[in-house]
C-alpha cells in the first residue's frame, strides 16, 4: 500500500504535462524497480525505492520526457539488482537502456584503489553524457536527492562526497545553466564539508538580513517607479545571496562579511529584449553607474548559454547595488540552463545563444580532452580545468568570438581556434602589436596567431596555459614525440645489452615471453619504457636470454650477480647486508634497489606487481663497507653511551648515525647505524653489546619507511 502512495504524488507532477500513456510507461518502470529493490534499504533506514522516486521527481519538476523519467526510476537497478541492460532494454526500449547504463558505476571492472575507480567511474559519466545529456541530468538529480540525504552516513564518507559534489556535479551545473540544482548542491555541499563554517555564516546571515529589509524593500520601490514612469512593465525582486558563494567572495577576495552583506542585488524581469535595454538606461538614470562594472551578457552570452544585463550601481545613501535585466525566457535559462529545452522545445529561439547548443559544444570539447588524455585520472583533472565559472571573450581579426577561461593567454586562443594553429603558433599580435605569448588577454582583444610549418609546442607552455585544451593537446603532442624517441633510445640500449646476441636472431615467442612477464601490451612499449628510464635494458636482456646466460664476457666482482653494468643501489628501510637474502626492485633514476627479502615495504608491491620484483643473489666475496641498523634498549646510566661505542668500535665497526627515544623512566631506545661487511661481524657487534650489564634487549632493527 505504502508504495502505492509513494508512485501517486510522482504520478500527478508527470500528469501535468505527459500524455496518459506514457505516465502508464513510468508507472510500468516504477514496478519493476520496487520488485528489483524489494528489501533492499539505504543508510537512513528507508527503503531503497524512495531514492529513485525521489529522483525523478526532481526530473519532472524540470518536466523532462518520460525515457528520462523511467531511467531515473531505474537508475540503479544494474548496479545493484540482478537485472542488465539487456533486461532493461528488452522491457523499456535501446534509449531507456542506454541512459541507465550511462549512468551506472563501472561494478565488475577491478581498479588498485577506490580514488582509480572514483576516476573511472567520473570519465566513463562523462563520455555517456557526451552521447546523450539525459545521462548528466539524471546524476545531478541523483547527486541532490544524495545530498539532501547525507546526514545518515559516516563524518568521512559524507565529506568526500561533498567535496566531490562542490568539485564536479556543482560546476557541470553550472556549465549547463542549470543554477537552481548547482545553488542546491553548493549549500548542501558547504554544509557537509564545512558544517561548523556553515551554520555560523547562517547565523549572521540572518542577523544581518533584518537590518537589510527595510533598505531592500525601499531600493526596489523606487526600481519600480522609475520603470513604470517610462513605460516598462517589469516584475522586481530582491535577490538573496546564497551562503556558499558569499562564503566563496569572502576567502577569493580576502572582504570581512559585513563588506559581502553591504551589496543589494536585483532582479528586474522584462518582456523583450528592447525593454531590458530601456530598462538599462532607466536604471542609470535613477542611480549613478560604478564604472567597469556592466557587462552584456544579452549580446555577448556566457559559455553555458547564460543571458542578462548586469551593472552596478550607487544607491540610496551610497549603497552599491547590483541589478540583472533579463526576459522571462532568459529567467527559466538561468534556472533550468539545458533543462529548459525541454520546457521550451517548441519555442523558436533555438538559436547558437541557448543552453542546448552550448551545452552539445562543450560536451564535443569533451571529445577532444578524451582522445588526447593518456589516463582517465589526467581526463577528469582536464574537465575539472574547464569548469571555469568565469570567462573573457576576445576576436580573430575577422571578427569571431572566442570564449576562453579567465587569465588565457595567447597560446590558449591558438588552440580554441585550431589544434594544428596551436601546435604551429610561434608569436602573437594585439591589436597588430607584438605581445607576449605567455601574457594574459583581456576582455575584447582581437588576436592575431603568427604560425610557422617548422614550429612545434613547447613544454613551457604548460606553465602559463590555463585552458584544458591547450594543456591536454600540449601534453599529448610532447608524449608522442617522447614516446618516438624512447623507443629509438630503448631500442639500442636493448642491442647493446644484448651484446654479441642479435635482436633480430631472437626467437619471437622469447620477446612475448618478456611482454607478458613485464605487463607490456606489446613489444614497441617495452623498448619505449627500457628508454624512459622505467626498465633497465640489462634485467630485460636476462629475462630475454634466461635469468643464468651470460650476458658479458667481463668476469670483475660485483655485489650483486646480474647486476654488471648497472646502477646499484641498497634500501634504507631494511639495510641489506652481504649474506641476507635479497630482491630487486626496479626504480626509475636509482637503478636497482636492493631489498631484504623480508622487507615490509616490498611485500604489497610483490603481491600487486610481481614482474617488478626479481629475487638476486651476492656475488663472491664481495668487498666493502655496507650499513646495518641495531636498536638496543638499555637502562642510562652514567657513561653507558661511551662504553657502548667503544664496544663497536672494538668489533671493527663504526657508528655512522645515532638516534634516542625514552621508553620509561631512565629506559631508552638506542637506534644506531652500523659500517658493517657482513652477517658475520653484524652478529659479533650485537653478542658484545647484548652482554653489557646495562643492556636489556638488542636487535636487528628496520625503520619504518623507505627513504
Amino acid at each position: 500500500m505504502f508504495s502505492v502512495y509513494l508512485f501517486e504524488g510522482l504520478k500527478q507532477k508527470l500528469e501535468a504535462y505527459l500524455p496518459s500513456d506514457k505516465v502508464a510507461d513510468t508507472q510500468r518502470a516504477f514496478i519493476l524497480a520496487l520488485d528489483a529493490h524489494s528489501g533492499q534499504m539505504r543508510s537512513s533506514g528507508d527503503p531503497y525505492i524512495t531514492h529513485p522516486v525521489a529522483v525523478a521527481a526532481i526530473l519532472a519538476d524540470m518536466r523532462l520526457d518520460y525515457e528520462t523519467i523511467m531511467a531515473a526510476l531505474l537508475h540503479d537497478v544494474i548496479e545493484d539488482t540482478h537485472y542488465s541492460k539487456e533486461d532493461l532494454t528488452e522491457h523499456f526500449g535501446e534509449t531507456v537502456g542506454e541512459l541507465v547504463e550511462g549512468v551506472s558505476k563501472l561494478e565488475k571492472i577491478h581498479f588498485s584503489n577506490s580514488q582509480e575507480a572514483q576516476v573511472e567511474n567520473l570519465r566513463k559519466m562523462m563520455m555517456a553524457m557526451v552521447q546523450d545529456i539525459r545521462v548528466i541530468l539524471i546524476k545531478l538529480a541523483d547527486r541532490t536527492h544524495n545530498m539532501r540525504t547525507l546526514g545518515a552516513l559516516r563524518p568521512d564518507k559524507r565529506r568526500r562526497i561533498a567535496r566531490e559534489t562542490l568539485e564536479i556535479y556543482a560546476p557541470i551545473a553550472h556549465r549547463l545553466g542549470i543554477h537552481d540544482i548547482k545553488n542546491e548542491l553548493e549549500e548542501l555541499g558547504f554544509q557537509a564539508m564545512y558544517p561548523m563554517r556553515s551554520r555560523a555564516l547562517a547565523a549572521a546571515v540572518k542577523q544581518a538580513r533584518g537590518n537589510r529589509k527595510e533598505v531592500i524593500e525601499n531600493t526596489r520601490k523606487e526600481v519600480e517607479t522609475r520603470l513604470a514612469s517610462v513605460g516598462i512593465n517589469a516584475e522586481t525582486t530582491g535577490r538573496e545571496k546564497h551562503l556558499y558563494s558569499i562564503y566563496r567572495k569572502m576567502k577569493n577576495k580576502e572582504l570581512m562579511f559585513n563588506e559581502v552583506m553591504d551589496i543589494y542585488a536585483f532582479r528586474v524581469i522584462v518582456d523583450s529584449v528592447d525593454h531590458c535595454y530601456r530598462a538599462l538606461g532607466a536604471m542609470h538614470g535613477l542611480y549613478k553607474p560604478i564604472e567597469s562594472r556592466f557587462k552584456d551578457y544579452i549580446a555577448i552570452p556566457r559559455t553555458n548559454g547564460y543571458q542578462s544585463l548586469h551593472t552596478s550601481l550607487i544607491g540610496p545613501h551610497g549603497i552599491p547595488v547590483e541589478i540583472q535585466i533579463r526576459t522571462q525566457a532568459m529567467d527559466q535559462m538561468a534556472d533550468k540552463g539545458v533543462a529548459a529545452h525541454w520546457l521550451y522545445k517548441d519555442s523558436n529561439e533555438t538559436n547558437d545563444t541557448t543552453a542546448q547548443v552550448r551545452a552539445r559544444k562543450w560536451m564535443q570539447s569533451l571529445i577532444e580532452l578524451q582522445q588526447s588524455a593518456s589516463s582517465s585520472s589526467e581526463f577528469v583533472e582536464n574537465v575539472k580545468t574547464d569548469l571555469f565559472p568565469d570567462e573573457i571573450y576576445v576576436f580573430t581579426p575577422n571578427g569571431r568570438i572566442i570564449e576562453l577561461p579567465l587569465g588565457a593567454t595567447a597560446v590558449d586562443f591558438a588552440y580554441a581556434v585550431h589544434t594544428d594553429v596551436g601546435n604551429s603558433c610561434v608569436g602573437v599580435k594585439i591589436e597588430r602589436r607584438t605581445f607576449s605569448l605567455s601574457k594574459p588577454l583581456d576582455n575584447g582583444q582581437t588576436v592575431e596567431i603568427i604560425t610557422s610549418p617548422r614550429a612545434k609546442p613547447n613544454a613551457n607552455w604548460l606553465n602559463f596555459v590555463v585552458s584544458a585544451k591547450a594543456r591536454s593537446h600540449i601534453r599529448h603532442y610532447l608524449k608522442q614525440q617522447r614516446s618516438e624517441e624512447a623507443v629509438m633510445m630503448g631500442n639500442r640500449l636493448l642491442r647493446h645489452a644484448l651484446g654479441s646476441v642479435k635482436l633480430d636472431e631472437i626467437p619471437q615467442q622469447d620477446l612475448d615471453r618478456v611482454v607478458l612477464e613485464t605487463k607490456h601490451k606489446n613489444f614497441t612499449e617495452l623498448l619505449a619504457d627500457i628508454g624512459l628510464g622505467n626498465e633497465l635494458s640489462a634485467i630485460v636482456a636476462r629475462r630475454i636470454l634466461g635469468e643464468n646466460t651470460q650476458l658479458s664476457d667481463k668476469q670483475s666482482k660485483v655485489a650483486i650477480r646480474g647486476t654488471e653494468g648497472l646502477l646499484v643501489s641498497y634500501s634504507r628501510c631494511c639495510h641489506p647486508i652481504p649474506d641476507d637474502e635479497i630482491v630487486a626492485v626496479l626504480s626509475p633514476g636509482r637503478g636497482m634497489l636492493i631489498h631484504q627479502t623480508g622487507c615490509s615495504n616490498i611485500r604489497k608491491l610483490s603481491k600487486e606487481e610481481p614482474h617488478r620484483v626479481l629475487v638476486m643473489q651476492w656475488g663472491d666475496d664481495v668487498n666493502g663497507d655496507f650499513h646495518a641498523a641495531v636498536r638496543i634498549e638499555l637502562v642510562n646510566h652514567q657513561g653507558t653511551l661511551a662504553t657502548l661505542t667503544n664496544t663497536v668500535a672494538s668489533c671493527g665497526s663504526n657508528i655512522v648515525g645515532l638516534q634516542t627515544e625514552e621508553k620509561e623512566s631512565n629506559i631508552y631506545f638506542i637506534d644506531i647505524e652500523l659500517t658493517i661487511k657482513n652477517r658475520l661481524q653484524l652478529a659479533n657487534v650485537m653478542r658484545k653489546i647484548r652482554i653489557m650489564p646495562e643492556v636489556q634487549r638488542v636487535s636487528r632493527h628496520s625503520q619504518a619507511k623507505q627513504n
